[in-house]
């Protein structure tokens, strides 16, 4: 093993294909589709839960604490805590596997920062973050953005943005055009970040880019859980139909790259939907956490 590659999968079948009744969302930490539209992964306290063909499962290897994964077209970013034990630097800083989770590599500001709030372009890999204090690549906290995998930054000025950051989007072909959840609303920026433009009122609780580029999604709480779906650039926008979630909210919004009418959501208090219909039906598929 290098320093630079760790092996986080050899487990055999019988062990890794865990039934679903064994899956527990303890967090929710992401959403995200593979590359192939064949899983939809969740980064928990515990390591990557996986949803394939209709059933759970839990991701070979140490049971990592992911935290903020995203995918692009070709790899999942993540950043996080080493599973206990596992002998590995903490935090992870960020990190990056070319083969769905199965082995992950070490990206730079290991032993030094957690990104919590991560966000990667599909098509471009450019990657987003707030950063949460100095380290010795990003000099200061706030929204920072690199263009070649962590080895230089670019720091956002985030203008016009109000209240405390939830949720943080890039578009998926455009690096210029940035999206934020906060406390207070809904931003979108079409200077990389530097300025933002209101464009719904708080609470953010999720902001996605749909991968046809021309649409923003995101969650809101006003008196109950909402979804919404906008034209770029403060354009029309349509609400999406909700579930029953009681006094839930959208924490995180996933699309199928093969199946585009495919999205997957997740709440706050770990509840997680699929819809094939672009939203217009849901299915559940975990409860509170627990895996149906």
């Amino acid at each position: 093993m290098t320093s630079k590659y760790w092996f986080v999968a050899s487990l055999v079948l019988g062990v890794t294909a865990l039934a679903h009744a064994q899956v527990t969302l303890t967090h929710v930490h992401g959403l995200a589709y593979s590359s192939d539209g064949k899983r939809l992964m969740i980064p928990s306290h515990h390591g990557l839960a996986v949803y394939e063909a209709g059933k759970w499962s839990k991701a070979p290897g140490p049971q990592h604490d992911y935290m903020g994964l995203a995918a692009t077209a070709n790899h999942l970013y993540s950043s996080g805590h080493p599973a206990p034990d596992s002998g590995l630097v903490n935090p992870f800083g960020l990190i990056r596997s070319t083969d769905s989770g199965k082995t992950w590599e070490k990206l730079g500001l290991e032993g030094e920062t957690d990104f919590h709030l991560l966000a990667a372009s599909w098509n471009t890999g450019a990657i987003c973050v707030w950063n949460p204090a100095p380290s010795s690549r990003i000099r200061q906290p706030g929204l920072h953005c690199t263009g070649d995998a962590g080895g230089s930054w670019r720091a956002a000025d985030a203008r016009g943005v109000k209240g405390e950051l939830i949720s943080v989007a890039v578009h998926p072909d455009d690096v210029e055009l940035v999206a934020l959840g906060t406390s207070e609303g809904v931003f979108e920026s079409s200077d990389g970040g530097n300025s933002f433009s209101q464009i719904a009122p708080g609470p953010g609780t999720a902001v996605f880019y749909d991968l046809d580029g021309k649409h923003l999604w995101y969650g809101s709480f006003d008196k109950a859980a909402q979804l919404v779906r906008a034209r770029l650039r403060q354009g029309p926008s349509s609400r999406i139909k909700l579930p029953a979630v009681g006094d839930d909210a959208v924490a995180y919004i996933a699309q199928n790259p093969k199946t585009r009418d495919e999205y997957a959501i997740a709440t706050f208090k770990r509840s997680v939907f699929l819809s094939k219909e672009g939203g217009r039906t849901w299915k559940q598929i975990a409860d509170n956490g627990k895996a149906r």
